[in-house]
């Protein structure tokens, strides 16, 4: 496997790494001895960076990884993440980053996941109410006690990724970023390249649109959440299904699979990027692991270029309250 160093304080990781969040909450089809053997399978391939966060399931994606890796726990490279605050339910109650709630939450984490340390701590979603400097200075404290060893954000903007990195050094910034997910271009990768902070793409499948599988609407299940995505409705779903029907032409070219040739081009973006495709399955993970095969030329990213420019995927990321939650 592949390794590559997240940001300047000496973190390295899998050239790749597995999202683990629908192996528990907002896609269908779960089926929880398969996610363990999907960790399992990862962590043999070499595929040892994992990421969670507190609020998936709720709760419960972080006590079966836990659950996963406890006898394996040195071969991994955990990351969870905090601030989305959900109630038992699993309602959302907001975002806080206030010092008390970042202790809460790690302490919590930490008993879920059954380890003694994580290894990098994202910040899930900026809290607007409290200044990142509290936030940060408060992670920062887990660095010393031991409980955390390096610092991430989730979705910041460049000011704010500057104000937290000021308080104590940013090892990961934690973005969505694809193929019809662009806007990182603009901002954020310029800012994390000048800082010398690592840059991890989630969702650099669309949410699995990327891969071809999906054809039409009804091939989601009914309590699938991607059909609230603007994405997948209406006019923007057959837009962006053209769109993808291009790469797929341009992946039969390349003898790779769709969902290969988009996490290639996510790789080739720069030694400082490491994707996390989520999956729940064994053999999408080892689909996904052959994208580090794949190899792009200039003229391969020229015409990737001329399909899928930044701004040509139809409709917003998220729904209109998960947008205004982002920290731009």
């Amino acid at each position: 496997m592949q390794t590559r160093k997240l940001g300047s304080q000496g973190l390295e990781v899998s050239a790749l790494g597995l999202g683990c969040m629908g192996m528990s909450e907002f896609y269908s089809g779960r089926d929880e001895a398969e996610a363990v053997a999907t960790i399992h399978r990862a962590l043999d391939l070499g595929v040892t960076f994992l990421d969670t966060a507190d609020m998936y399931g709720p709760f419960t994606n972080e006590v079966l990884i836990g659950k996963a890796i406890a006898d394996r726990r040195d071969k991994v490279v955990l990351a969870t993440k905090f601030g989305n605050v959900r109630g038992k339910n699993g309602e959302f109650l907001g975002i806080r980053g206030d010092a008390e709630y970042v202790r809460q939450a790690c302490d919590a984490s930490l008993k879920r996941l059954g380890v003694d340390h994580i290894d990098l701590y994202y910040q899930h979603r900026v809290d607007p109410n409290t200044p990142i400097e509290e936030t940060v200075g408060a992670m920062a404290e887990l660095v010393k006690a031991g409980k955390v060893r390096y610092l991430g954000l989730s979705e910041a903007a460049p000011e704010t990724i500057r104000r937290a990195h000021a308080v104590h050094p940013i090892t990961a910034l934690q973005t969505e970023y694809s193929l019809w997910s662009r806007e990182p271009e603009n901002e954020i990768l310029p800012t994390v390249r000048e800082l010398g902070i690592g840059y991890v793409p989630y969702s650099p499948l669309g949410r699995g649109f990327l891969t071809g599988q999906i054809r039409r609407i009804e091939d989601l299940a009914e309590d699938d959440y991607r059909r609230s995505s603007p994405r997948f409705q209406g006019e923007n779903f057959q837009k962006n299904l053209d769109l993808v029907q291009e790469i797929e032409t341009m992946a039969q070219e390349k003898g790779c699979r769709p969902s290969q040739l988009a996490l290639a081009w996510l790789l080739a973006q720069g030694e400082d990027i490491v994707p996390i495709p989520g999956t729940k399955k064994r053999s999408r993970l080892e689909e996904n692991v052959g994208a580090l095969d794949v190899r792009i030329t200039a003229e391969d990213l020229a015409r990737i270029d001329s399909i899928l420019p930044s701004g040509a995927a139809a409709g917003t990321r998220y729904a209109a309250p998960q947008m205004q939650a982002l920290n731009r």
